[in-house]
């Protein structure tokens, strides 16, 4: 490389350890680099990065004081603190799977394991600062928002014979007419690509292009097979949760989302889309873990909002109002407290008292205390023309709902779809679908999960079996995953056709016995479930296919 980019490069030190950062600048000096700048923690690096323009940065991960490196890298490309044209290496001590997973999602330019050698460290770096000086101009114009001309100037540099950066330059080309919604030309420029290698990266492109040109079928099958290799699990994993989210195959995306999720937590954006679908199954305690894991995650984060830590809250609720553990409901509550203490030390002002007044509201709803919850929600202003927070709206339509206020539990609803229809950039078409089923399905029964649930249980005891099973049925359409709602609605499907003599629902049958035959059920519900399975054979009922 030539000495005057050594020389010149300008190169910021991220590292908290001062014996680590002795041995950095010690290293580079050594190497003949002269502009060296350093930071002992988040902060300090993106006030350098305001006034600076880095030629590289040497980040540790593992930064103590508020962000940590993946938070700040993430922080510096969003905000466009640093350039395409500034490389990026992060170093870490850490290898375990979710942390490595995480980090190179971000695409950094490089990723150095701690313990290494001078040798090593110059081999990376040279190699980087090489590049980023040869493909100043391209990335400049992809900076710029010129994607077009990015394009143009890509091609003419690979007319050009015996040119090393082919790959990289393909690779530009390819994501720069996937910006541009060229899906078809993207398409067509990926198949081209393959045919001459089979660069992963390409394969990904491809499938972006397929999916944004309404080729599902061979998208999926793509992604299937991209399944099968370690490299391209992750990527693949998560293009069919967003694609089987578009074919609002939504059970399939929670599932894909998932396993992207555990691989790569700290993914916020996948996190959300894996609440929001969850949210849809009725899948509440999954929605519930995953807004814990978005609040762990986004703190000090670019992502750190007060939303945070109310939807955290929010979702333990409607998770605790459908599980009828009583030891959980009162560990949840207990976390939505602390959530909501998180939220006061955090953001330490009253903007967001109104919607804590709801908050606490729902969990005087869920102890019990409905004339403690309806005097606080009594008290909270009833002018919802303006809709400030699409979550805090959604929350209040709820808590209506709950406390027997379905008119303006209605009203709301209405209001927070117009208004979601009319600013489509406040929430996600899987969020809106969610409020509109929340629309329908409170619409439809009055009282809240609890209530409809003891009510059912209640009917049944006194032998009234129609009106229990139309109870337990509504109970199991807001509650899906409750194996206690299942248990009772199937002996009620059972009960209710003897007694009767009247047809058998045999799909809702099945749907119930389907979910008590996923996990080990306690013993007591076991042999409720054995005795139901020798009256089906007594009946000639097959449930279990």
């Amino acid at each position: 490389m030539p000495t005057k980019i050594y020389s010149k490069a300008k190169i910021l030190i991220v590292e908290e350890q001062p014996l680590a950062q002795s041995y950095m600048k010690q290293s580079l000096e050594r190497l003949g680099f002269q502009q060296l700048h350093f930071a002992d923690h988040a902060n300090s690096a993106k006030e350098q990065c305001l006034s600076e323009e880095f030629d590289l940065i040497v980040c540790s991960f593992n930064l103590s004081k508020q962000q940590d490196g993946y938070q700040l890298y993430e922080e510096l490309r969003v905000k466009h603190l640093i350039k395409s044209s500034t490389g990026f290496i992060f170093i870490s001590a850490e290898t375990n799977g979710s942390l490595v997973h995480s980090v190179l999602e971000l695409q950094p330019d490089d990723f150095l394991v701690k313990p290494f050698t001078v040798q090593e460290l110059q081999v990376r770096i040279e190699r980087i600062l090489r590049r980023k000086h040869d493909l100043q101009t391209v990335y400049t114009l992809i900076d710029d928002g010129n994607d077009s001309k990015a394009i143009k100037y890509i091609d003419t540099v690979l007319n050009k014979k015996n040119n090393s950066y082919s790959p990289i330059l393909l690779r530009l080309k390819g994501d720069a007419l996937l910006r541009l919604n060229r899906s078809e030309n993207a398409k067509d420029f990926f198949k081209s690509v393959l045919d001459i290698q089979k660069f992963a990266w390409a394969k990904v492109g491809l499938v972006e292009a397929l999916i944004a040109n309404n080729e599902h079928i061979l998208a999926q099958r793509m992604l299937k097979t991209m399944l099968e290799r370690q490299e391209t699990r992750l990527v693949a994993l998560d293009l069919l949760g967003r694609l089987e989210i578009k074919l609002n195959q939504f059970e399939l995306a929670q599932s894909f989302l998932s396993q992207a999720a555990d691989i790569a937590p700290r993914n916020i954006s996948r996190q959300k889309s894996l609440s929001n679908v969850s949210l849809i199954n009725h899948d509440y305690e999954k929605s519930y873990l995953t807004q814990k894991d978005i609040a762990s995650f986004a703190k000090h984060s670019i992502h750190d909002h007060p939303d945070v830590y109310l939807n955290a809250a929010r979702a333990g609720i409607d998770f605790a109002l459908t599980t009828d553990q009583t030891d959980q409901i009162q560990r949840i509550s207990r976390q939505t407290n602390q959530y909501i203490s998180d939220l006061k030390k955090q953001f330490p002002n009253n903007a967001n008292q109104a919607q804590i007044d709801v908050l606490n509201a729902r969990l005087h709803y869920l102890k019990d205390e409905h004339k403690k919850a309806k005097k606080l929600i009594e008290q909270l202003e009833d002018d919802d023309t303006h809709i400030r927070s699409v979550d805090g709206a959604l929350d209040k339509a709820k808590a209506f709902h709950e406390l027997g206020f379905h008119q303006k539990a209605q009203t709301l609803f209405t209001q927070i779809i117009g208004h979601c229809e009319r600013h489509p950039s406040v929430s996600d078409t899987t969020y809106l679908r969610y409020i509109q089923q929340q629309q329908s399905e409170r619409r439809d029964i009055k009282m809240g999960p609890k209530e409809l649930n003891n009510h059912a249980v209640t009917q049944f005891n006194r032998g009234q079996l129609n009106t229990a099973l139309e109870a337990f049925t509504q109970a199991f359409r807001v509650m899906p995953r409750n194996q206690s709602i299942a248990l009772n609605l199937l002996q009620c499907l059972f009960d209710s056709t003897k007694q009767h003599n009247g047809s058998f629902n045999h799909e809702l049958a099945k749907k119930c016995y389907a979910l008590l035959t996923k996990t080990q059920l306690p013993a007591d519900q076991t042999q409720r479930l054995d005795k139901i399975l020798h009256i089906a054979k007594e009946m000639n009922l097959d449930i279990g296919s």
